[in-house]
């Protein structure tokens, strides 16, 4: 049966918009309310001067048939390109060179990058006990494979996937699979092998082994689709103020949305809401009804994250970009947390004759860097780029995105935040929450949270 009022979702990032799109799949009514004039939040990408220039995720992973499902509904599976396949090599920044990391045990015997203590270290992986309490990923990696592989792996890992500090992030919360391979098999390298096993039962792929993609014409081509296929159910310029229970008298409960659109205050009546949006602006949203559930979202940090985008002639660089680019670890104490190879990754990101490169700066590491003039900024980017790629001279272009909120971190005591969304969403029947602060923070994570909250939604409308 349809309800009379619509489904409202409040935020049009990833985690709305495919929500959104699940539910008019489905034949509801849809209202989604966004507060930019455009869809698809940090997924945004530009052209300038030959370049495609991804300002927030540059790519994808396929990790989850959802993916397929979408592209090709949405028309959008001809725009689709799959990395290079030298992608999945990747470097770590190690005495100021560059090294491989190592993907197969062969490999791992040959590196340079961790001594042959280190190496030998990993082994007693196998005679690893357990801990008694909450660990961070650097104790949960520090306990089972070492201090070296932490420093030299793990530690520029968690700089790049989080823009994170691993003394801080939870493991069983930030990275729930690493943490199940101990809970439920005993072990990394035991629960490595039996894991791929049910994994293709599942139909799912491992990150580590999952196909990179983005479009021809960058990742922005994805949120601008969906929102295409919802056209006008999708509502730009339009800030939500408050949700709140409705104060008519229905059979079912239902939900009063009040937002500002144009300098104007309006209210929609909805039979249940999603909020897609980030933890701090939800919190807002939902003070009035449930404190202490906004002030738990209120203590979700995004540490800032700035972007700075080079172009350089092909002829002034000597390092060969065989790969995804590289990793810094803090130990290195350098300027930038790691720098993709743009143009050696996807074609059409920079113009013939030239590279594209996207650097990171700043993040939990190194905050304050992201509040640097951006000559500075650049100065201190250009000038490792230099030492690290032995590139001879300037750049030709440059750009540089601050985004002052950027990811949020699932850090020690989160699982305590996690109970507290568990419980609103218990007490306050119809009221949903859908963001990449709950589920997991890539793109694959995020439709796969999409599709649950839309069930969730479906289940709870049949129930009324």
């Amino acid at each position: 049966m349809k309800n009379s009022q619509p489904i409202v979702v409040i935020g049009a990032g990833i985690s709305g918009l495919a929500t959104a799109w699940f539910l008019q799949r489905a034949n509801h009514d849809v209202l989604l309310l966004e507060k930019n004039k455009y869809p698809g939040g940090t997924m945004q990408s530009i052209s300038q001067e030959g370049y495609v220039i991804d300002l927030g995720p540059n790519s994808a992973l396929e990790t989850t048939p959802l993916f397929d499902t979408i592209l090709t509904e949405l028309g959008i599976k001809s725009q689709q390109v799959y990395a290079n396949r030298n992608s999945s090599k990747r470097y770590i920044l190690r005495n100021g060179k560059l090294h491989p990391l190592p993907m197969t045990p062969q490999a791992v015997l040959a590196t340079r990058l961790w001594s042959f203590r280190g190496k030998l270290r990993l082994l007693g992986e196998l005679f690893a006990g357990r801990a008694d309490h909450e660990e961070s990923i650097a104790e949960f990696v520090n306990r089972r494979l070492g201090q070296e592989f932490l420093d030299y792996a793990i530690d520029p890992f968690v700089a790049g996937v989080y823009a994170g500090n691993p003394e801080q992030l939870s493991v069983r919360v930030a990275f729930p699979k690493l943490y199940a391979l101990e809970e439920k098999y005993g072990g990394l390298i035991k629960g490595t092998i039996k894991g791929a096993r049910e994994r293709k039962r599942r139909a799912e792929k491992a990150k580590a082994t999952a196909q990179m993609f983005s479009f021809i014409q960058g990742m922005n081509t994805f949120p601008a689709a969906i929102a295409e296929a919802l056209g006008k159910r999708v509502k730009y310029n339009s800030s939500v103020i408050a949700v709140s229970p409705s104060r008519r008298r229905r059979r079912n409960k239902t939900w009063n949305v009040v937002y500002e659109s144009r300098n104007a205050k309006e209210s929609v009546e909805a039979s249940a809401v999603i909020i897609a949006a980030p933890a701090y602006a939800t919190s807002s949203i939902i003070r009035e009804i449930d404190p202490a559930c906004a002030d738990a979202l209120s203590r979700i940090y995004y540490p800032p994250v700035a972007m700075v985008f080079t172009g350089f002639p092909l002829r002034q660089i000597r390092q060969q970009l065989d790969g995804f680019g590289y990793l810094v670890p803090s130990k290195e104490s350098r300027s930038i947390l790691g720098t993709i190879w743009s143009s050696a990754i996807f074609p059409n990101r920079a113009p013939e004759g030239y590279a594209a490169f996207t650097t990171f700066v700043g993040g939990s590491r190194q905050p304050e860097m992201v509040e640097l003039a951006d000559d500075q900024l650049l100065d201190h980017v250009i000038s490792d780029l230099r030492s690290i790629m032995n590139i001879q001279g300037d750049p030709s272009f440059t750009l540089i995105q601050r985004w002052e909120k950027a990811i949020p971190q699932y850090n020690l005591g989160y699982g305590e935040i996690l109970k507290q969304l568990d419980l609103f969403e218990q007490n306050h029947k119809g009221l949903f929450f859908c963001s990449n602060y709950r589920g997991g923070i890539a793109v694959g994570d995020c439709l796969i949270s999409a599709e649950k909250t839309a069930q969730k939604v479906e289940e709870h409308l049949t129930r009324q």
